[in-house]
């Protein structure tokens, strides 16, 4: 259980960070390597900071160890971790109730045009 959102947000990239080099692994396996960078968007700032800032360790004494990979993975430019604020979050429309206003852009943004329209 965490006990912050910046530690919840920090074990869910952790477990990102795995899929991610999962995914490298096989499209290296089927002869087409990813070299790039892999950006990851976070919408906590405190998240981003604990992962690119060595020094932030008073806030990190509750992060479990392997946490710290993520660290790893930006530090050697693996990962990049980029800011994306809050209100432009586009995972909210699937995890959070939001306004009629909110809900119509996101949908715009998703490329969803009319939710009852026959697949």
């Amino acid at each position: 259980m965490s006990r912050s959102s910046a530690e919840a947000e920090y074990r869910a990239m952790a477990f990102l960070k795995h899929k991610l080099i999962w995914l490298k692994m096989i499209l290296s396996a089927l002869g087409a390597p990813h070299t790039q960078s892999m950006q990851v968007y976070c919408d906590s700032q405190a998240a981003v900071h604990i992962a690119t800032n060595p020094v932030f360790h008073e806030r990190t004494k509750h992060v479990e160890i392997d946490c710290y990979f993520v660290r790893d993975e930006v530090m050697s430019k693996n990962i990049r971790l980029l800011h994306v604020k809050t209100d432009s979050q586009l995972a909210d429309i699937f995890t959070k109730p939001l306004g009629r206003r909110e809900f119509e852009e996101f949908c715009i943004k998703l490329g969803i045009h009319d939710l009852h329209a026959p697949t």
